[in-house]
């Protein structure tokens, strides 16, 4: 198993905004949930540099 890093989660919060973007008629509630979450561990790892 490899870790996950912080690029990790920057490209998947990338991702998921440019889907839902391109998409916007679908129902992106789990994505939003998955965007919420990326975005606190993102938060929380750059206050502990």
């Amino acid at each position: 198993m490899q870790a996950v890093t912080e690029g990790n989660r920057r490209k998947e919060i990338r991702v998921l905004l440019h889907r839902i973007q391109t998409h916007p008629e679908r129902d992106w509630s789990a994505a939003r949930r998955r965007l919420a979450t990326l975005t606190r561990l993102v938060a929380v790892a750059a206050r502990g540099r």
